[in-house]
């Protein structure tokens, strides 16, 4: 199975039906993108496929053969996107767990729409956060659209 993985070429030789996250986590070593409830409910395993946000713990590894894939480690190294910087200005984290998905869920999402209305946040930020920091993350958001 080939992809390409945050730019580079990637080769996993395994079963077709091993979920995407293990696949980052365990076979490219990438920690970053988190288990949270393996049911596709939670988002803490978002990444972009083709540049769409999308969950990671119940897609097989099959799904993504020859496509683009960006974890959050690819977003920054330096956490200069602005994101990130909006993040850490409103301090949204607050437990931390569930941030790498929000984060590329609310890239995903500036990326289709550079000023979203709060409706567009709503409607695209479905991500669950046990600290419920919904309100700092809207927020965030708002701000790095202004970035």
């Amino acid at each position: 199975m080939e992809f390409q993985l945050n730019g580079r070429p990637f080769v996993f030789d395994g079963e077709d039906d091993t979920p995407l996250l293990w696949v980052i986590r365990d076979a490219a070593g990438l920690t970053g993108t988190k288990y949270g409830c393996g049911i596709g409910a939670c988002g803490a395993c978002t990444v972009h496929i083709e540049g769409v946000a999308t969950r990671t713990c119940v897609l097989p590894v099959s799904a993504v053969a020859g496509k683009r894939i960006t974890t959050i480690e690819a977003l920054s190294t330096a956490r200069s996107h602005p994101i990130q910087q909006a993040w850490i200005a409103n301090d949204v984290p607050q437990c931390g767990y569930c941030q790498s998905g929000m984060v590329m869920a609310a890239a995903a999402l500036l990326d289709k729409h550079p000023h979203p209305t709060d409706a567009q946040i709503d409607e695209a930020m479905t991500n669950l956060c046990r600290c419920a920091t919904y309100h700092r993350i809207r927020e965030a958001i708002h701000d790095a659209a202004k970035r």
